[in-house]
């Protein structure tokens, strides 16, 4: 009997909360159950925090599911207010439309959009933009009460710091985005991140009120560190999808350098990988567990990048690590020759503030072509303008400088 998809992402560790658990588990095993989760626009390209979401919708598409992927073209202008402790920042139109574009050439890379169950990418400013206000106060906002939406997780945080209107309508327009893909395309399901719970709800209640029986809610994990801290934060920032914004080495790089508590994480949520295998690699202990970071390295950037540059991003680490000095890979920075090394760690991103920078170079952790710098108003001499010119932090972090 083919494994319920509840299960395979049960033991992948993808599930945090799931509404009328056994009910949606029937009707996954007995018909193709379109779902739909959202992302918002914000960016003109996805990061880190969105890679969990594209392996679930993955997994469930595998499983015999239809994928609606919905852009959020219209919730975007509002911003959801969950964990955020100010109001966002407004994108114009045009702003928006690139975002949209830019995002949905990434999830073409984890779904199909042809064939049997293809996925469908869906722009909810196709049906908001156009909401008569009256009409969506009456029919929608008589159903929700303001007591109950204060109660949720998404609104508590923001009661003392302020919170407007304009934010609170976030949980409307979420959850009429569900009640208009249950009615045009048989959606049944909304899938996101736990910090979505409340606002899933929101749309499971919503269809129901009004005398529906088929809508679910499912939340996954956020991918965090055993310390509970989120991944895909680096130095310079997010980790992006977009290999403009964060080189393919240095994607490659953050998955090496994960820790050690964190592979079976890593290898479950990220990778297409057996979890027989995942368990056996994350069962290696001392100098072996290195082995299966740079599986997971390795997989996982050929997911986001494809084949030939997670490659690349493979043999460049191994080159640099083995002193072989292949550097054509590794990231770029660019530096005045005026810059102090403070200034060029900086740019480099190894560090976000001078005090960072400081302490690196206190604890010697900084090395320029393999000579150890210790002195914090060091800088490029005449003598180094014609040669390559390699920053390392540490042992496992490496940036190529370019003198403007």
């Amino acid at each position: 009997m083919k494994e319920n998809v509840l299960d395979v992402l049960k033991g992948r560790g993808y599930i945090e909360q799931v509404t009328f658990e056994e009910d949606l588990r029937k009707l996954l095993e007995k018909e193709s159950v379109p779902f739909y989760i959202g992302f918002d626009p914000t960016a003109d390209s996805l990061h880190v925090g969105h890679f969990v979401s594209m392996m679930v919708a993955s997994h469930m598409q595998k499983a015999g599911h239809k994928p609606i992927i919905l852009v959020g073209g219209g919730t975007v202008n509002i911003g959801d207010p969950s964990g955020k402790t100010d109001m966002r920042k407004m994108l114009s139109k045009e702003e928006i439309e690139h975002n949209v574009a830019c995002c949905k050439k990434q999830l073409e890379k984890f779904l199909d959009f042809e064939g049997e169950n293809a996925a469908i990418i869906v722009n909810n400013a196709d049906w908001l933009s156009d909401l008569n206000f009256i009409d969506f106060m009456r029919k929608i906002g008589s159903l929700f009460t303001v007591n109950k939406m204060l109660a949720a997780e998404c609104y508590k945080a923001r009661k003392d710091s302020g919170l407007t209107f304009f934010e609170m309508g976030y949980m409307l327009m979420q959850s009429y985005d569900f009640l208009y893909l249950h009615d045009k395309y048989n959606c049944k399901l909304e899938m996101g991140g736990n910090d979505q719970w409340s606002n899933i709800l929101g749309g499971v209640d919503l269809i129901r009120r009004i005398g529906h029986d088929d809508s679910f809610g499912l939340t996954f994990k956020l991918l965090t560190t055993k310390e509970g801290k989120k991944m895909g934060k680096t130095e310079k920032g997010a980790l992006w999808l977009d290999k403009e914004k964060t080189s393919p080495y240095e994607f490659y790089q953050y998955w090496r350098n994960i820790a050690d508590a964190d592979v079976k994480t890593v290898l479950s949520m990220l990778t297409y990988l057996p979890m027989d295998e995942v368990n056996r690699l994350a069962s290696l202990k001392d100098e072996q567990i290195n082995e299966a970071k740079k599986i997971a390295a390795f997989e996982i950037t050929k997911l986001v990048h494809g084949k030939e540059e997670a490659k690349k991003a493979e043999e460049s680490a191994n080159s640099l690590f083995g002193n072989g000095g292949n550097t054509e890979n590794i990231p770029k920075t660019t530096i005045s020759k005026d810059d102090t090394i403070l200034d060029i760690i900086i740019k480099a991103g190894f560090a976000s503030s001078k005090g960072q920078a400081k302490t690196l170079v206190a604890q010697g952790g900084i090395t320029l072509n393999d000579e150890k710098i210790t002195d914090n108003s060091y800088k490029i001499n005449e003598n180094q303008l014609g040669e390559e010119l390699i920053l390392r932090k540490g042992k496992k972090n490496f940036c190529k400088l370019v003198i403007e």
